[in-house]
């Protein structure tokens, strides 16, 4: 399986509960491998495989949550 990385920034978040809740709407993205969510830097870096998941599933997923794809 081929993966691919990105980097999203992520506008909103003020909290570790925050940095949770968007790690945790990603990672249920089928085709994530991996996320690592940083509310210092305001992104999230997501492991993916880009067959299953890309940047309009990343979005939707951010902003259903409740934050900005900034």
């Amino acid at each position: 399986m081929a993966t691919e990385q990105t980097t999203v920034g992520v506008g909103g978040m003020s909290c570790q509960g925050c940095v949770k809740n968007v790690t945790g709407v990603l990672q249920a993205l089928p085709g994530v491998t991996a996320v690592e969510v940083s509310l210092e830097k305001a992104q999230a870096s997501i492991v993916f495989d880009p067959a299953k998941a890309g940047m309009a599933q990343f979005r939707d997923a951010i902003e259903g949550a409740g934050f900005d794809v900034i």
